[in-house]
């Protein structure tokens, strides 16, 4: 009996074929980042190196660190786009003399990571001092071998809690500042 050797690669193939369908897909385009703790350092250390270009209007460096995609839901609800915010800039009606980052905190999950934070800006939006004290989250993805923030929401800080010197809730526990609200509300349901 004969074989074929072109029915035998035909079938070798086929085989071939089959088993890799087996074989769950694997990209390369994005490297695993390394360990948590690495990670979040790197997150940290990108959004002082944001807060550092925005002051000084560094648009390739802004670029590089902001997702084609990102968006900013800003302290008064309105949502903008990458294009926009370095359309202001470019054109001189968003400046930013001053910004400070404080209280920061990343967290990774696999190729995403988040940081809550705070900061301190002096910022003029066409002529109108639109800075103060804000807390922020950003969110982080790891693509195509680099770190980019795809979203932000910022939260404007009401100048009553920075009377008392503190800017997170859970400082306003520790003090006390709070707690009468929460007593009431514990002794009124129970």
């Amino acid at each position: 009996m004969k074989r074929n050797p072109s029915v035998m690669v035909l079938f070798v193939l086929i085989l071939s074929v089959s088993i890799l369908a087996q074989v769950p897909y694997q990209t390369t385009l994005t490297p695993r980042p390394k360990k948590a703790e690495t990670v979040e350092k790197e997150l940290l250390e990108l959004e002082q190196e944001w807060a550092n270009a925005t002051i000084k209007a560094d648009f390739a460096r802004l670029d590089r660190i902001l997702a084609d995609d990102w968006v900013l839901t800003d302290a008064e609800g309105v949502v903008w786009d990458k294009p926009q915010i370095l359309a202001l800039m470019k054109a001189g009606d968003d400046v930013t003399s001053g910004m400070t980052n404080e209280d920061m905190k990343a967290r990774v999950y696999g190729e995403s990571g988040v940081v809550t934070g705070g900061y301190t800006s002096e910022e003029k939006m066409k002529g109108k001092n639109v800075g103060g004290h804000f807390r922020f989250t950003d969110t982080w993805i790891y693509a195509y071998g680099r770190w980019q923030c795809v979203a932000t929401h910022v939260s404007k800080i009401a100048g009553k809690y920075r009377r008392h010197g503190v800017t997170d809730r859970r400082t306003y526990f520790r003090r006390g500042i709070l707690m009468p609200f929460f007593r009431a509300q514990i002794t009124a349901s129970g």
